[in-house]
């Protein structure tokens, strides 16, 4: 099933960082916030792992010379973790898959304002070319979380430059963090970005849960693109019922929204009941008006829940009579 987004909102970094540089990781259903500050980079990828574990950026900075990885994942088969277990772990993996790794420095230090260790490595490895790659890691860790920070490059790098001594002095995992609505929406979009839909709806569903967070119209917008994606990432999974299910039951509530009835209709198309989507395709475009800003109704004929259709001529001749 593949259903059209309800509106193209920038969740990339949302959560991540700020317009200061402040670059945040958080869990969706899980305490703790691991937080650095670094000027001058762009966040230019997102991961996230269906378990709800494990949430990864990596951004360049200015030059493109310098690339770092930032991770923060959970280990509970090993908890309680330390910050060296944590180390150790992740350089003894790297270590198997790359023996040419070299560590020429290591030290450990408390934060100020934190009471976890923080652990810094040097060390350096042979790429698949035959050039040589120069790594900062820095490594915090409380209970079953781990935070792994790693800066990169093809020059020679050290943890005593100016710049990434200042970014690894910010550089600490808030413990008694509790995630919010923004964390749980942005690791579901991450998820679906990266077509991981059956993992991303139920993790919709937590941000949905959290909008008790939001008021007045921020709220309402919210909880439609919240509930339209929540919907569409089941739909497009193959759970067409739960999808229909949670589009029926926004309907009951917020009956002025036009996406609510469009994915219906592809709903009804993915199942063959043309009747149903041609009801609900009605229902929407009379409600065009109420989409939200930046939003526009989708072309129906260039969805794929409708091409299959386009030998019916009856069928095809009214999804031209709508007028995006």
């Amino acid at each position: 099933m593949v259903l059209v987004m309800a509106a193209v909102f920038s969740f990339s970094a949302l959560g991540q960082t700020t317009n200061e540089g402040i670059f945040k990781l958080a869990l969706p259903d899980h305490r703790g916030q691991l937080q650095w500050s670094a000027d001058g980079f762009k966040i230019i990828q997102s991961s996230a792992k269906p378990n709800g574990n494990e949430i990864g950026i990596r951004a360049k900075d200015e030059s493109g010379h310098l690339t770092f990885l930032g991770f923060l994942f959970l280990v509970p088969e090993q908890a309680p973790l330390t910050t060296a277990k944590c180390r150790d772990g992740a350089l003894d993996t790297e270590k198997k898959s790359n023996p040419t790794l070299k560590i020429s420095a290591t030290s450990d230090k408390t934060q100020s304002g934190s009471t976890l260790p923080v652990s810094v490595v040097n060390y350096s490895a042979k790429s698949r070319d035959g050039g040589t790659v120069y790594m900062v890691r820095s490594f915090v860790a409380s209970g079953d979380m781990c935070g792994d920070l790693e800066f990169y490059s093809n020059t020679p790098i050290g943890a005593d430059d100016a710049d990434l001594k200042k970014i690894l002095g910010s550089y600490r995992l808030d413990e008694s963090y509790s995630p919010k609505f923004e964390d749980a929406l942005l690791y579901a979009q991450v998820l679906y970005q990266n077509h991981q839909y059956r993992a991303a709806a139920p993790i919709f569903e937590i941000a949905s849960a959290r909008l008790s967070e939001k008021s007045g119209a921020e709220k309402r917008t919210m909880r439609r693109v919240v509930t339209d994606q929540a919907g569409m990432a089941y739909g497009i999974s193959g759970d067409i019922p739960k999808a229909r299910a949670i589009f029926e039951k926004a309907i009951s509530e917020d009956p002025d929204y036009p996406m609510y009835y469009y994915n219906l209709a592809c709903a009804d198309a993915e199942e063959k009941n043309l009747a149903g989507a041609r009801k609900h395709l009605q229902e929407a475009f009379a409600r065009k008006a109420n989409v939200i800003p930046g939003e526009s109704m989708p072309d129906p004929k260039s969805d794929d829940s409708f091409r299959p259709y386009s030998n019916d001529k009856e069928f095809w001749t009214f999804l031209e009579s709508l007028h995006p």
